[in-house]
């Protein structure tokens, strides 16, 4: 697919990675829809961009943002699945001192999948169901996952939904390959965007110290990958690791 035909959404593309992929996107001639929970950031997006509120975890919302964005673009044939979110801890923990133990909560564990799985399954549900009663062809769906997906100490929930997310990944693209819509995933590593900006230099330069390429990863560095499998019209039902050679 070329970039220039692409009517496209971006969730959770107000601020970070998702900023700078709509961002190229308009670069590069698409349409770009752009829904986030921050309305201040998305007030900041370019004028060429579309944008609207959007919490991907309230299915009426996500319907709605897709009607609404399908409308503004005069079509859809993508989606970058983007939007996510942070609750980190462990699942089960004790105090050293006190020998008090605490738990991840339900509320701690559920918001993570509202969003980052939950949100993005019902993203692409909408989206692909719109293309198909459109018959819009090609598509192509790019979800992002994450190097956790493997496993990662105090991220159970975020685990479990990148982990899902990228095995969903292949059987959406078993699902909808008779629709000519292709789906990828791109799973970054430890990137530069204003989630990971509040760590502390200690815990950064641990991190980078298990990094084989000497740094933390950019948004440029993702949009790279997600370029790839928007373009290559013969990649579907993979997931891409972009971590430096770090892994888990």
């Amino acid at each position: 697919m070329n970039l220039k035909d692409l009517k496209i959404i971006v969730t959770g593309g107000a601020q970070g990675m998702g900023a700078h992929f709509a961002n190229r996107l308009l670069e590069a001639g698409a349409k770009v829809a752009v829904g986030d929970v921050n309305e201040t950031a998305l007030a900041a997006l370019p004028a060429g961009i579309k944008r609207r509120k959007l919490d991907v975890s309230n299915e009426a919302d996500v319907v709605a943002f897709v009607d609404w964005a399908h409308t503004e673009l005069g079509g859809l044939n993508g989606l970058v699945n983007n939007a996510g979110i942070l609750r980190d801890g462990l699942l089960v923990k004790k105090d050293k001192t006190t020998g008090a133990v605490t738990k991840m909560s339900t509320e701690q564990f559920n918001a993570v999948i509202n969003v980052n799985l939950t949100g993005a399954t019902l993203m692409v549900r909408e989206v692909v169901a719109k293309m198909v009663t459109t018959e819009q062809r090609p598509g192509v769906i790019v979800n992002m996952s994450s190097i956790a997906r493997h496993g990662n100490r105090g991220q159970s929930n975020y685990v479990s939904a990148k982990a899902a997310l990228a095995a969903n990944t292949t059987t959406w693209s078993r699902e909808f390959a008779n629709f000519g819509i292709r789906v990828g995933a791109v799973a970054p590593g430890m990137i530069e965007t204003p989630m990971t900006a509040g760590m502390n230099q200690k815990a950064l330069d641990a991190f980078v110290e298990k990094i084989p390429v000497g740094r933390i990863g950019k948004p440029e560095d993702i949009w790279c990958a997600v370029k790839f499998i928007i373009e290559c019209d013969y990649f579907t039902g993979r997931t891409i690791d972009v971590d430096g050679g770090m892994g888990f």
